[in-house]
């Protein structure tokens, strides 16, 4: 018997569905650590056993909403386990992406020297 060949992207397609069922997830709870999530990407391993989910926080405390939402994950598992149509659920990993934050200092310091060169010219 031939073992079925892996569906390609279907790693991607997978997190693709869980960063939007866990972000509408998300909504639903109630900690009130957890302000304005945004959920930014989710890696998932080759097994499915595991999943990173990367967030930014546009309101409240970034490492009190990551306490909140890893206490949470199980519960947003257990949701992700009646929407996925898929035979592993991953354990939730919740990180804060700092990436958007950088983002938001790298444009200040640019508008920053450009107002600054402005002034000299």
């Amino acid at each position: 018997m031939k073992h079925k060949r892996a569906i390609p992207n279907r790693s991607f397609r997978v997190a693709d569905q869980i960063q939007r069922d866990v972000a509408l997830l998300i909504r639903d709870l109630k900690d009130p650590r957890i302000g304005m999530v945004t959920v930014n990407s989710v890696q998932v391993t080759p097994d499915y056993a595991h999943a990173q989910v990367y967030f930014s926080v546009m309101v409240g405390e970034p490492e009190g909403t990551a306490a909140a939402l890893n206490e949470s994950a199980g519960y947003i598992r257990n949701g992700l386990f009646k929407k996925l149509a898929i035979h592993t659920v991953p354990t939730l990993h919740f990180h804060f992406d700092k990436t958007t934050e950088r983002a938001a200092d790298l444009s200040a310091l640019i508008a920053k020297a450009n107002s600054v060169r402005a002034k000299d010219d």
